[in-house]
């Protein structure tokens, strides 16, 4: 049995963060899906990036949009959902199965709406409604500006992914606002099944603190953030506010591992899909990393409810200087920086593209 299935068999999902058109026309997520126990994907525009960069598939799409009066950004989401739509179809029978647990596209809205979050708000109404698919995503970063518009997405009845979140507290007010957004619809006799995931960060603690720590403490960050949060997340489940909702019919937003690839060279590249290994959680890993846990990956015991030995981990980064809350406030606020650097890089990506279709028409 690949470790990818002995994964799954333990009650996480496995999705893939990765979108290319590649990967759809030439099977290989279909083939993720039957052999890797690949269930879900994510997207964010670093990989559309890279994805319309290098590739051809798109141009003939652009050609099209360069003729019209459409906007890059406008033309983007095309791409975006015409690739989605497809890989959601893909995923349908994993949601029809869960009864729409699992089986999830993520589409992220513009990182340039962070701090706005009435815009936030629009765009992620229509970006579900233009994709016409149950198990879509939209992405919406846990900011402070967000949460508002994360509450007001779920009351709507929009299914949120919750990203950019690095620490407990962050991920304990995204669940609040989640809630919030569901008992309202409670409130108002709205179904209050509305799907979300909370999406913590991993690796970029250790790339964060590497080489300003003992060396025993190498790479222990990030699995110490996500045991710490764990442990938050059981006791939300677990507390009567969630259950009152779920007795009504609520659903529980699940945890999810996000940046799950490898970033030291000198660690194992399972590293965090291993630690992390969790009954009702998702790990949305790298294309890279999928493919080495399923050769050669072990799970051997899942995450402790209880957190484990985190706050021994972490007052052990205390003593060596880290501040954890700060670091945390830091890597939010450089993720929503990194976001928009990377829509900003996609924007120019698709104006080139149509400015030189357009000369060689």
């Amino acid at each position: 049995m690949k470790p990818t299935r002995k994964l799954r068999d333990l009650g996480q999902s496995l999705w893939l963060d990765n979108i290319t058109r590649e990967l759809l026309n030439g099977g290989t997520l279909k083939n993720y899906i039957d052999d890797l126990s690949v269930t879900g994907l994510t997207s964010n525009p670093t990989i559309f990036d890279t994805a319309i960069k290098n590739s051809a598939m798109y141009d003939q799409d652009i050609a099209q949009g360069a003729s019209s009066a459409k906007s890059g950004e406008d033309l983007f989401f095309s791409l975006a959902l015409a690739d989605l739509t497809r890989a959601a179809e893909l995923f349908q029978p994993v949601f029809d199965r869960t009864d729409g647990v699992d089986g999830w596209v993520s589409l992220e809205v513009s990182p340039l709406l962070a701090r706005d979050t009435k815009s936030t708000l629009a765009a992620a109404i229509d970006l579900h409604r233009r994709a016409g698919k149950p198990n879509l995503f939209i992405k919406i970063p846990g900011t402070a500006e967000g949460l508002p518009a994360i509450e007001e997405a779920i009351f709507a009845g929009v299914p949120v992914n919750v990203t950019l979140l690095f620490s407990r507290e962050q991920y304990v007010a995204a669940a609040e606002a989640y809630l919030r957004g569901v008992e309202r619809r409670i409130a108002v006799g709205f179904n209050p099944a509305v799907a979300s995931v909370a999406s913590l960060f991993v690796s970029r603690w250790d790339v964060a603190v590497a080489g300003k720590v003992p060396a025993e403490l190498t790479n222990r960050l990030g699995i110490a953030i996500g045991q710490r949060s764990f442990k938050a997340y059981r006791e939300l489940l677990a507390a009567p506010r969630f259950q009152r909702a779920a007795n009504s019919g609520a659903r529980a937003q699940r945890l999810l591992w996000a940046s799950t690839g490898t970033k030291d060279p000198k660690a194992s590249d399972a590293l965090y899909v291993k630690a992390l290994a969790a009954p009702f959680t998702v790990n949305t890993m790298p294309e890279g990393t999928l493919k080495a846990f399923a050769d050669h990956g072990e799970v051997d015991r899942v995450l402790e409810p209880d957190g484990g030995d985190c706050e021994a981990v972490l007052a052990g980064f205390a003593k060596a200087g880290i501040d954890i809350d700060a670091l945390a406030a830091r890597l939010q606020d450089e993720g929503a920086s990194s976001f928009v650097k990377s829509w900003n890089d996609l924007m120019t990506r698709i104006d080139s593209k149509r400015v030189a279709i357009r000369k060689a028409s």
